[in-house]
This record gives C-alpha cells, sequence and structure tokens, in this order.
C-alpha cells in the first residue's frame, strides 16, 4: 500500500539516521517489560479480588476494563506530550506517580477505591508508549522494524509474564502484595532511566491543546493509521477476551486450578512473544500489511482450536501459543508501520493507535467477561473468533479503499 510520506526538515533527516544501540534497546525493552506488567497483575488475580471484596464474576471483569480504559485515558493525556516535552524527564515523572499509585490499588478497602484505584494503574502505563516512539526516533530506518521489534518484545512479555508473577506471589502472598511489588520497581526503574537513558529534546513546540488537534488531522490525513487503528482494537479485543476469563475457565469443574496455574500461561504465550524481533526484521523485509493478513489469519485459528480443544490441556497450550503469536505478529507490524508515517508525529501517531488498541483491550475484557457468564468458554471463544473476523473485513474495506484511491490517481 502506497502511503503519502511528509516533507521533513534536514535536521529531522539527521536525527532519522542516528543508529540505536542495541544494548539500549533491550534496556528500553526491560523498561517497557515492568512497566506494562502494572496493568496485567490483575488477570490471574480476579477471582481472588472477587473473594475479597464479594464481586461477581462480571464485576471483577470491570477491574480488568477499567484498567484498560485508564490505559487508553493515559495515552490520551500523557503520549502526545512525548513530542513536545524532553522525553527522559517525563518518562521518570510517571514511574514516580506508578509508584504511588500502585500503593493505593494495594491498599484499596472499598469496590470504589479498588476501581478508581484500577483505573489510574492503567493511565501510568501510558509510559510504555512515551518509550516505544523514543526508541523508534532513535533508530535509523534500516533498523527500525529491528528495534521496535526488540522493544515490544518486552511489552508483550511484560503483559504475558506479569500473570505468571501475579499468579504465583499472589498464590503464596496474596494479591495486596503483588502491588506492592510493582510500587518498588517503579522506583528503581525511574532511578534506572534518569541515568542510562539518552536526553531527548522536543522537535516541535506545541502546546497539549495543539497536538491534541494536529493528532485528529493526523487521523484525517493518514489512511494506514486509521487502519492500524482499527486492526489494533480487535487483536486486542480478542487477546482480552481470553486473558481476563481464562482464570474462571481454569477454575471451572473442567480443570479445578487456582490463580498460579493461570499465571503459568503466562510462560505459554511468552513463546510467541519471543519472535517479535524475528517479525519486525519480516516486516522490514516483506511489508507490514501482508504481515498483519497473516497475523489475523493465525489470531482466527487460535480460537477455533480453544474452542474444540480447550478443555484438553494440549488444546488449549496450542490455543495460547497461536492466539500469542498471532496477536504480537499484528501489533509489531502495525506498529513499525505507523512509525514510518511521519517522523516528527510518532508520539502522537502511536497515541492515536494504542488509545484505540487499549480501547478494544477494554471492550474485549468486559464482552468476555459477559460472555462467560452467559454461555461459558464456547461463547468467550465465539467472541475472539467474532472480533478477528472483524479484523479481517476492516483490512479487505481498507485495501478496497486504497484500490479505489490508486484507480483515480
Amino acid at each position: 500500500m502506497s502511503e503519502t510520506m511528509p516533507i521533513i526538515s534536514p535536521e529531522a533527516e539527521e536525527i532519522e539516521q542516528q543508529p540505536i544501540p542495541m544494548a539500549t534497546a533491550w534496556l528500553m525493552a526491560a523498561i517497557v517489560c515492568v512497566v506494562v506488567a502494572n496493568a496485567y497483575y490483575v488477570q490471574p488475580l480476579l477471582a481472588d479480588i472477587a473473594n475479597t471484596f464479594g464481586l461477581t464474576a462480571s464485576r471483577a471483569g470491570a477491574v480488568a476494563m477499567l484498567s484498560q480504559v485508564g490505559t487508553a485515558t493515559g495515552m490520551f493525556v500523557f503520549v502526545p506530550l512525548g513530542d513536545a516535552l524532553e522525553r527522559r524527564t517525563l518518562i521518570v515523572t510517571l514511574l514516580v506517580a506508578a509508584s504511588v499509585i500502585l500503593t493505593l490499588f494495594a491498599t484499596a478497602q472499598t469496590v470504589p477505591w479498588l476501581l478508581l484505584a484500577s483505573f489510574a494503574v492503567g493511565t501510568s502505563t501510558a509510559t510504555v508508549h512515551i518509550v516505544l516512539p523514543f526508541a523508534a526516533h532513535l533508530a535509523a530506518p534500516s533498523q527500525r522494524g529491528k528495534v521496535v521489534g526488540i522493544v515490544l518484545s518486552g511489552l508483550l512479555l511484560g503483559i504475558l509474564l506479569a500473570r505468571t508473577f501475579s499468579g504465583l506471589v499472589g498464590a503464596a502472598f496474596g494479591w495486596r502484595a503483588v502491588y506492592l511489588c510493582g510500587a518498588v520497581a517503579m522506583l528503581l526503574l525511574a532511578t534506572v532511566v534518569r541515568l542510562r537513558l539518552p536526553v531527548s529534546r522536543p522537535h516541535v513546540s506545541l502546546s497539549w491543546l495543539a497536538l491534541m488537534r494536529s493528532a485528529f488531522g493526523l487521523i484525517r490525513r493518514y489512511p494506514a493509521l486509521r487502519e492500524s487503528a482499527f486492526l489494533g482494537a480487535m487483536f486486542f479485543c480478542a487477546f482480552s477476551a481470553f486473558w481476563t476469563t481464562l482464570i474462571f475457565f481454569l477454575e471451572s469443574p473442567a480443570y479445578g486450578y487456582g490463580s498460579a496455574v493461570a499465571g503459568l500461561f503466562g510462560l505459554i504465550g511468552a513463546v510467541g512473544a519471543a519472535g517479535a524481533p524475528t517479525v519486525g526484521h519480516l516486516a522490514d523485509k516483506h511489508g507490514p500489511r501482508i504481515t498483519i493478513l497473516a497475523a489475523l489469519l493465525v489470531t482466527l485459528l487460535s480460537f477455533v482450536v480453544l474452542g474444540l480443544m480447550g478443555t484438553s490441556m494440549a488444546g488449549l497450550i496450542v490455543g495460547v501459543i497461536l492466539m500469542d503469536l498471532g496477536v504480537q505478529v499484528g501489533h509489531v507490524a502495525s506498529q513499525t508501520r505507523i512509525y514510518g508515517i511521519d517522523p516528527a508525529a510518532r508520539s502522537r501517531l502511536n497515541m492515536v493507535y494504542m488509545v484505540s488498541y487499549f480501547l478494544g483491550g477494554a471492550l474485549g475484557s468486559y464482552l468476555g467477561a459477559l460472555c462467560w457468564r452467559w454461555g461459558g468458554w464456547w461463547a468467550v471463544c465465539g467472541f475472539g473468533g467474532f472480533a478477528a473476523v472483524l479484523g479481517l473485513g476492516g483490512y479487505s474495506y481498507f485495501g478496497w479503499k486504497e484500490r479505489l484511491r490508486a484507480a483515480r490517481i
């Protein structure tokens, strides 16, 4: 697909050519791994939290949903500032705030307190989506897919391994201990960022309102951004529906397991996430859009496998690997694609994409819990497959629109 590229200044081109050392890329991957985990500790702990506060499965699903909504809100408010403020200082400030918020979640005594803290935990993970365009900004064009893949591998591993950590720690010490550990980790990360990441001066001088107006202009200008945002929402909708309800499935008579086993499934999903750097290289070589199509098909296949074979442990494991592989391939390819649109606007491009992505995740968390309540495992797998089918429909629609634009030219 052809995509109109803006004219950028010679200074921007010079910055664009500066390569990022691989050690720095892996450090940024570790940072996003630890930060993004904050939003996903909750999923294996939902049954324990529900027992603490006397919540139904659907109301427990709302706790996970509010965290995703908070993430989208945090990206809407904070991520555009990455184009206009010094990034390292902004990241350190958000990490310190995250430590305070995680402490509030760990000490929640009432349901309203819990829900507000869950929302706030989500907002604090916006830090991840300042680090990601920061890495893409530092990378040379020829290595951008690889660098984005490395940093995204940290994000995806954090999403998956958060469940392993919280499931095991929660089973041993209770769910509150998980969030206290997270609060300490944020303070340690703030120190690492201050000492190890380079200063990153902004290349635009705009107020927050001007940044937001320009972001809506980017949506109107770039069809590739609109398509990537929609497809990202569908990927994460399916992903979140599965992971939000897995603990309830594993606790059902089909298995009879608890939070520790649910957390260990994060290790299984990490098999797919570990391939993110390779996926970034493939997107560089073959183009991101064809990679996204393959990812949609794999994601759809995974829910067929989960629906038909999920009551056996082997089938559940195969389905999880396929689903996480499909989602992470689609996510890496989509972000590689949008970071090539406008070098001076990467934080705003990422904001548009990730707000859509996490709103899709919030919808998936909530509707997945409702599907579990109404129809059990088959309903959850059907919903995940339906989200993948919607993604394929959107992929075909945007491709058709692009062909029409090319024919007019």
